[in-house]
C-alpha cells in the first residue's frame, strides 16, 4: 500500500502517514513515544497520526519531561495534518484513570488494545501506510480483550492475510525469524513441520531481498540440544528440519543447517550469514537481545504495511523513572517510514550506521 498523493491542509509534500501508538500505559511505552515525537526530525519525516488516550499521553509527557503540541482531531473522518506536528486522535479508554505504573492490568490492556484496533482500521481505510507502536504487554492485552496468540496474529486477521506471518528481529546487520512464536514450550515440537520451516526461511529471504541482499545466507537451527546429536537427543532434525532445508536448497535458496542452537549465533555475529531461523521464541530472542537489546527492532513480516516496534518490552520495573532509552524505537520508526514511503529499504547494517552517526 503506497502513500496517498493527495494533499491535506498544511502539508507541502507527500509523506507516509504513520499511526503511532503509546504502547502499554503502565510500562515505558508512553515515555518512549513522547521522547520519539519530541525529535523534530521525526515529525518532519512523516505525517504522524498519534492514537492515544489524553490521560496516558499526559503521563508520558510528565515522565519524559517533554511536551508535545499535537493537532487534535475527533475521528478518522476528520483526520488532517500540519507540517511538523503530530495529529492526535484522542479516545477516553482509561475513563479518566491515571495509568497504574509497573504492572499488568485490564485498564491499560484495554487502552493499548483499542489503540491497536483503531490503527488497523486506519490502515484498512487507506488512511495510514504504516504502524509504529511503543512496547506492548501481551498479558495486559489479553486482560484488555485480545484473544489471539499475539498482536501479530490479531493484525493478520484484521488485514485478512492468509498464509505465514512472522516476527523479524533485527540487531545490527543480523535478522532472525522463527517457526513458532508465542506458544507454550510444551507445544513447540508438535508445531515443527517441513512446511513451517520452509515458510519461516522463505518469508525472511524475501524480506532480505527487498532490503537489498541479493542472495541471503540463512542459517537454520535445530530444535534439540546439539541439533539432535545424530538422533540421540531427538529426531526432528533428521525427519523434519534437514528435509526442509534440502527442499529449500533445491529451490535455489541458500539455506544451511540444521545447526546446534547453542553455537549458531557465534558465526552469525561474525557475519557468516545474514539471518538465523530458529524453532521457537527464546532460541533466537535471548541471543539477539544479548547482542543489542537497546538497539533491537521487531518488524511484523507478512502484513500489507510495515508494522514495527522496538525489541525491548514494556519494562514495568523502570516505568515512571524517566530513564527509558529509545534507540530501538527510533530505528523501528526510521524503518517503518522508509518502507511505507516506498523508498528502497536499507539493510540493518545501514540503519545501525545511521543511528551511530
Amino acid at each position: 500500500m503506497s502513500p496517498s498523493s493527495s494533499q491535506t491542509p498544511g502539508v507541502t509534500s507527500a509523506k507516509p502517514r504513520i499511526a503511532v501508538l503509546l504502547g502499554d500505559p503502565s510500562g515505558i511505552g508512553p515515555e518512549m513515544a513522547v521522547k520519539l515525537l519530541a525529535r523534530q526530525r521525526n515529525l518532519d519525516a512523516a505525517r504522524v497520526l498519534l492514537i492515544a488516550d489524553p490521560v496516558v499521553l499526559a503521563s508520558g509527557e510528565r515522565i519524559a519531561g517533554e511536551k508535545l503540541s499535537p493537532l487534535r482531531v475527533d475521528s478518522l473522518d476528520a483526520m488532517r495534518f500540519e507540517d511538523g506536528r503530530p495529529t492526535l486522535l484522542a479516545r477516553d479508554w482509561m475513563e479518566g484513570r491515571e495509568p497504574l505504573l509497573g504492572e499488568s492490568n485490564g485498564h491499560s490492556g484495554r487502552a493499548s488494545f483499542e489503540a491497536l484496533e483503531l490503527a488497523t482500521l486506519a490502515v484498512r481505510r487507506g488512511q495510514a501506510e504504516g504502524i509504529l507502536f511503543a512496547p506492548l504487554n501481551k498479558h495486559s492485552l489479553r486482560l484488555g480483550g485480545l484473544v489471539h496468540e499475539d498482536e501479530l496474529r490479531y493484525m493478520q486477521e484484521r488485514f485478512a492475510v492468509e498464509g505465514f506471518v512472522c516476527e523479524f528481529n533485527l540487531t545490527g546487520s543480523l535478522w532472525t525469524s522463527r517457526v513458532t512464536s508465542h506458544i507454550p514450550l510444551k507445544d513447540v515440537a508438535s508445531h515443527i513441520t517441513v512446511q513451517g520451516v520452509s515458510d519461516a526461511v522463505k518469508i525472511i529471504a524475501n524480506a532480505l531481498q527487498r532490503a537489498g541482499v541479493a542472495q541471503p545466507r540463512i542459517a537454520v537451527t535445530g530444535l534439540n540440544p546439539h541439533a539432535g546429536d545424530g538422533g540421540s537427543i531427538g529426531m526432528e532434525e533428521i525427519e523434519i528440519i534437514a528435509p526442509a532445508i534440502e527442499q529449500l536448497r533445491a529451490e535455489g535458496l541458500d539455506a544451511r543447517g540444521p545447526f546446534s542452537p547453542d553455537t549458531v549465533f557465534i558465526g552469525a555475529r561474525r557475519g557468516d550469514v545474514d539471518a538465523v531461523v530458529s524453532m521457537y521464541h527464546d532460541q533466537g530472542q535471548i541471543a539477539m537481545k544479548l547482542m543489542g537489546f537497546e538497539q533491537g527492532v521487531t518488524l511484523h513480516g507478512g502484513l500489507p504495511v510495515p508494522v514495527a516496534t522496538s525489541a525491548s518490552g514494556s519494562a514495568f520495573d523502570i516505568a515512571g523513572k524517566g530513564i527509558a532509552k529509545i534507540e530501538g524505537l527510533q530505528q523501528a520508526f526510521d524503518l517503518c517510514v522508509r518502507m511505507a514511503s516506498g523508498a528502497p529499504a536499507h539493510t540493518a547494517a545501514q540503519t545501525a550506521a545511521e543511528a551511530a552517526a
